[in-house]
């Protein structure tokens, strides 16, 4: 039997290549913001926790001197390496490690940054002390990920829809308990900017080659949802839906 991390490698590895020609997740006002903090930050050394198909990393490479592009799946971090080959970007590395266990020193990073990856993290406030641990005092950074609803109505739909489309989905939290675990990582919140994604249904569960009876499953939790679940989620007929983001910029204290 597979421990978390394991499925998480599972369910990533082998979809590696979808996930750099994703629309959702090359392209994105969340993604343009991240670069514009490094823009501002100019880090020497940078650190991109959860790369998966590498754009926050190609994103911030042309103001940083090296990127780190870290994750579980060397597979993801593989088709990383080579996509960074073809678009001539150089100073991309690429590490195999867990979020909650960084292998970089004390005070040793100008920049760490994170997009739709926490919602895979185990354990977030474990990964946010590591991120704490290796910037350096002052530093910045910049997390972004799909928020779960303050209503637990709206919640409650959201994390199943999730399970059922990824086993290795651990849980979307709201804008106030990321603000919590920031806070109590010794990173203070300069920012937040939110936002709202759309997700086509069929592209949604390719990339995850969801089970014909979890998309069942999913199809049949939309059907019969209220109203006012529908309407939270912008739901249409053929199952796409939208959901909240938010970017979080926070300086190490």
């Amino acid at each position: 039997m597979k421990n978390q991390n394991q499925l998480i490698d599972a369910q990533f590895g082998e979809r590696a290549a979808v996930y750099v020609t994703s629309a959702v997740h090359a392209a994105g006002a969340d993604l343009e913001r991240i670069a514009a903090v490094a823009a501002e930050v100019r880090p020497g050394f940078a650190i991109d926790l959860g790369t998966g198909g590498g754009h926050v990393a190609y994103g911030i490479a042309p103001f940083s001197g090296t990127v780190v592009a870290c994750d579980l799946s060397s597979e993801m971090l593989a088709v990383v390496a080579e996509t960074a080959a073809a678009r001539g970007i150089s100073n991309i590395e690429t590490r195999a490690c867990d979020v909650a266990a960084l292998p970089f020193e004390d005070a040793s990073a100008d920049f760490v940054a994170s997009r739709f990856s926490a919602h895979h993290w185990t354990d977030l406030d474990a990964a946010l002390r590591e991120a704490r641990r290796v910037l350096k005092p002052e530093a910045r950074a910049a997390f972004s990920d799909t928020m779960a609803p303050s209503t637990p109505l709206f919640d409650t739909h959201l994390q199943s829809i999730e399970l059922l489309r990824d086993p290795s989905h651990v849980r979307n939290r709201t804008v106030a308990e990321w603000a919590a675990s920031l806070a109590a990582a010794k990173l203070t919140v300069q920012a937040v900017s939110t936002g709202r994604i759309r997700l086509e249904f069929s592209s949604w569960i390719a990339r995850m080659r969801t089970a014909e009876s979890h998309v069942a499953a999913i199809r049949s939790l939309q059907a019969s949802a209220s109203k006012e679940v529908r309407d939270w989620l912008g739901l249409e007929a053929d199952g796409s839906f939208c959901l909240d983001t938010a970017v979080f910029e926070v300086v190490a204290v």
